[in-house]
């Protein structure tokens, strides 16, 4: 009997619905963070019997490039690039960018669009061309400076060219990021946050070569208490490039550390509302 179901499902036969996988979630982290962001998501999702992706892009988490190397954006995003071209043609995945990976799901819904079923923007940099205007500017880079000199500065190309990394002082990143996480989550951080390729993040601008950018499904999940992506910021996106939906968190700019089971839900809410399960 078990290999007639098998069979049925294979053929797609009336079972074939319920021996679908599960959904395959690929999660992409911000500038100076890693994979390791997403390790209370992931455990909640795995154990949930989803699929779980997280990349580290180039020079972040555990790849062994330096931030001060790294100076296109194409070169900073090859890591999930590479992974999605990897990927079968007949898999479709939910991905998910935080902060500066919103810039990282546009360049991959535009050369990978038919292998993602959705795309979710979390307190992302949610621009259609990236940064082309002085517009995109304001909306999509954070502005620090009500907290004063808030950043370590690495200059790759020499002193008297533009800074090529960027990381936050140790003694602001709680108070700009992490403000409503566990206390253990941002000590974790500290140790494990590095300098971020901000040259590289400035020259991403995409070209709308074709109208397939818009055929996915985006969904954009607000963070009210966001010192980093504001939420004026994230409203103006929404508005000049407005999603499907648009969820509200209560959180920080690092919710999968401060409401890892308000993001979890939502998530999982974003996968049925384009029939994963």
């Amino acid at each position: 009997m078990g290999e007639e179901v098998t069979k049925m499902g294979e053929i797609g036969g009336p079972l074939s619905a319920k021996l679908q996988r599960p959904a395959h979630f690929v999660l992409v982290h911000g500038i100076s963070g890693g994979s390791w962001c997403w390790y209370k998501i992931r455990c909640l999702m795995e154990n949930s019997g989803y699929r779980v992706s997280c990349i580290d892009l180039k020079g972040a988490g555990i790849d062994p490039a330096d931030a001060d190397s790294v100076h296109s954006f194409d070169d900073y995003n090859k890591p999930l690039m590479d992974f999605m071209s990897s990927l079968p043609d007949n898999e479709k995945v939910i991905l998910v960018g935080h902060s500066a990976g919103g810039l990282s799901v546009t360049q991959a819904t535009y050369r990978f669009s038919g292998k993602i079923r959705l795309a979710v923007y979390l307190a992302a940099t949610m621009l259609k061309l990236g940064f082309w205007t002085d517009q995109d500017i304001k909306d999509g880079v954070p502005d620090l400076s009500s907290f004063g000199d808030v950043y370590e500065l690495g200059f790759g190309l020499g002193p008297d060219q533009p800074p090529t990394s960027a990381v936050l002082k140790k003694e602001f990143q709680r108070k700009i990021s992490f403000q409503l996480s566990p206390q253990e989550d941002s000590t974790l951080a500290a140790m494990l946050l590095r300098p971020g390729p901000i040259l590289a993040l400035m020259s991403a601008r995409f070209k709308e070569e074709r109208d397939d950018i818009d055929k996915v499904k985006r969904i954009f999940i607000k963070t009210t208490q966001d010192h980093v992506v504001k939420p004026h910021q994230q409203e103006e996106m929404i508005r000049r490039w407005p999603p499907s939906d648009v969820y509200v968190l209560d959180s920080d700019h690092s919710p999968f550390f401060s409401t890892p089971f308000l993001l979890f839900g939502l998530l999982i809410k974003a996968a049925a509302s384009v029939g994963c399960h």
